[in-house]
């Protein structure tokens, strides 16, 4: 595993700290990683969503009323 070192404000290392202490988490080590693994999950998320965005963009536009995307939109989500 690489090490790093790395400086904290006080009061994120306060914070860091008291879920140590809490005993939320074993380490400052583990505490981080696994922030680093929500804050990748969050951005894989947003990337998901923007590639559909995008798509949804260039698909171009519809001539289809509000009711019946919506009838489309519950026709996918329900199978």
């Amino acid at each position: 595993m690489a090490r790093q070192s790395i400086s904290f404000t006080k009061p994120n290392d306060d914070w860091l700290k008291a879920q140590v202490d809490s005993q939320e988490y074993s380490s400052k080590s583990e505490l981080i990683n696994d922030l680093i693994r929500q804050a990748r999950k969050s951005q894989a998320h947003v990337d998901w969503i923007r590639a559909k965005l995008d798509r949804a963009e260039k698909s171009g536009f519809t001539d289809s009323s509000q009711e019946e995307i919506r009838q489309q939109a519950k026709s996918l989500i329900n199978g």
